[in-house]
C-alpha cells in the first residue's frame, strides 16, 4: 500500500483531527521561504545587501536600540500576511474536519494567522500572532488586536518611517506579540489560554489523527507536538518534501509539498466514497 493510500485510510478512520503546520504551510500561498539566508534574502533584497540574516532581525533587542529596523521587518511582514489569500489545502482540511464527531483544531509555529483566515474557529499559536501587540516596557500584560495598525516603510531601506505603533496605555513603543529568538519580555497569556483549551480538546479526542505540514527541525516545535498529540496510536501524517522522516518508525512520511499532497488526498478519498 502506498503511503497516501495509508494517509487516506487514516482519514477515513479519524474522529477527530489536529492539524500541526509549520512554516512550510504558507509556502503555496506564495509566502516566501525563510529556509537559510538565501532564501531570506531572495525575499528581502535589502537585508542581503546589510548581510543580516532572519535570526539576526528577529530579535528583540532592535524594538529598544533601532525601532525602524524592528518595525521596518515586522510591518512589512504585518502587511504581507495581511494580503495573503490562504492556500486551498487550508479548505480542504476545514472540511475534512467538519464531518467528524470530533471536529478539528490546528497547532502552529507560524504568526501569519492564516488559519483564522480560512475559517478554522480554534488556532493554538505557539509563538503568537503578528496581527496582535504588546507593550515593549511592559507597563502591563495587555495584549491587542493590531486591527488598524499600519506602518510605512522605506523599500530602499526597509526601515519604517515614523510614527510607530504605540501602547494605548502608557503611549511607549509597541511591538508584535511574538516569541523572538531570545525572548524574555513575550507575553505568553493569550498562547497559553488557547494551548491549554487544545489540551483539555485532546483528552477528549477520540481517533485523533494528527496530520502535520511543512514543519522542519531547525525549529521543532511543531515537530515534537504532532508526536506528542500521535504517540499513543501512531496516527500521524508527516508532510514534508524535504524532512518527511519519522523517528518512531510508526505513522505515514509523504514526501511532498502541502497544497499537492492534500489536494491529491481529497481527490482518493472522494473516488473511494463513490466506489
Amino acid at each position: 500500500m502506498s503511503e497516501l493510500a495509508r494517509a487516506a485510510e487514516l482519514l477515513d478512520s479519524a474522529g477527530a483531527l489536529l492539524i500541526c503546520a509549520g512554516a512550510g504551510m504558507g509556502v503555496d500561498s506564495g509566502l516566501p521561504d525563510f529556509r537559510g539566508g538565501e532564501g531570506f534574502w531572495r525575499a528581502y533584497p535589502p537585508y542581503a545587501r546589510l548581510g543580516l540574516r532572519f535570526e539576526e532581525l528577529a530579535d528583540p533587542r532592535h524594538f529598544a536600540d533601532d525601532p525602524e529596523l524592528a518595525w521596518g521587518f515586522y510591518g512589512h511582514r504585518l502587511q504581507l500576511y495581511r494580503n495573503t489569500v490562504p492556500h486551498d489545502g487550508f479548505r480542504l482540511l476545514l472540511s475534512l474536519g467538519a464531518e467528524l464527531p470530533g471536529g478539528v483544531r490546528a497547532f502552529t509555529s507560524n504568526v501569519d494567522g492564516q488559519f483564522q483566515r480560512a475559517g478554522f474557529g480554534f488556532v493554538a499559536e505557539a509563538h503568537g500572532s503578528i496581527h496582535h501587540l504588546q507593550c515593549l516596557a511592559g507597563c502591563s500584560p495587555d495584549i491587542w488586536p493590531a486591527d488598524g495598525v499600519t506602518v510605512s516603510i522605506d523599500p530602499e531601506t526597509m526601515r519604517a518611517v515614523p510614527p510607530l505603533p504605540s501602547c494605548p496605555r502608557c503611549g511607549g513603543l509597541a511591538r508584535p506579540n511574538i516569541l523572538m529568538f531570545g525572548d524574555h519580555d513575550w507575553v505568553p497569556d493569550r498562547s497559553q489560554a488557547q494551548l491549554d483549551e487544545l489540551t483539555a480538546w485532546r483528552r477528549t479526542a477520540r481517533d485523533l489523527v494528527v496530520v502535520e505540514l511543512g514543519a522542519g527541525q531547525a525549529v521543532p516545535t511543531v515537530r515534537r507536538y504532532a508526536e506528542l498529540a500521535s504517540a499513543a496510536t501512531g496516527a500521524l501524517i508527516r508532510i514534508n518534501p524535504r524532512e518527511p522522516e519519522i523517528r518512531h518508525g510508526r505513522g505515514v512520511s509523504i514526501a511532498a509539498g502541502a497544497l499537492e499532497t492534500l489536494t491529491t488526498l481529497a481527490a482518493a478519498r472522494d473516488r473511494g466514497s463513490r466506489r
